[in-house]
């Protein structure tokens, strides 16, 4: 059985999944689980969740500062605006992932926030009104689940609002990034005491 937690090259020790790659051991440091309320930061989340599907995340961290360039730092009202011209831009980019259906479902969702807005509700209350309270911090790696009843139930949410890209596995792996669940194993210096 593999080993929940692996000491770092730094003698820190870490959930297993990061060790062994410098941005990624930055990324678990610095971010994932660390509650995030920012809408921007939080819309930006989902887009790059949505990218993710099907691939490594790892590989949308190399890509992540290419997406913020190519997205105008993911903020909602300007990637609503985006046209035809911009996808087509978008598909030519080499430093994101060039896949048309992604592309459009951030802007759809882009478009979808700005409604929301229209309305005075907020994407950060609306996935924060979805957090679990968890009584301890998971033993082990394989503890983790893909999908919780909150990531359904937030799917679902967003789906009726439009929304697209946005299951509850992408969910729920945004809910952890987004500290709105802590998933740091037991032995991290990142579990919750």
């Amino acid at each position: 059985m593999a080993a929940s937690v692996v000491l770092g090259s730094d003698g820190r020790k870490r959930c297993a999944w990061c060790v062994g790659n410098e941005l990624y051991e930055l990324y678990h440091d610095r971010e994932w689980g660390r509650p995030q309320k920012d809408e921007r930061a939080i819309f930006e989340k989902l887009c790059l969740e949505g990218f993710q599907a099907g691939l490594s995340w790892l590989t949308i961290l190399k890509k992540r500062e290419a997406f913020r360039q190519a997205f105008r730092g993911f903020e909602p009202e300007i990637v609503a605006k985006f046209t035809s011209r911009d996808i087509q831009r978008l598909m030519k980019n080499e430093g994101i992932v060039q896949n048309r259906a992604k592309i459009e479902s951030a802007i759809n969702n882009a478009k979808m926030l700005k409604v929301m807005h229209e309305k005075d509700e907020s994407l950060s209350k609306l996935v924060w009104s979805h957090a679990a309270i968890r009584k301890s911090s998971p033993r082990t790696l394989s503890q983790l689940k893909a999908v919780t009843p909150e990531s359904i139930a937030l799917s679902k949410e967003l789906k009726k609002r439009g929304f697209s890209f946005v299951g509850p596995t992408t969910l729920y792996a945004a809910m952890q990034s987004l500290g709105v669940v802590n998933d740091h194993v037991v032995g991290c210096h990142r579990a919750p005491s």
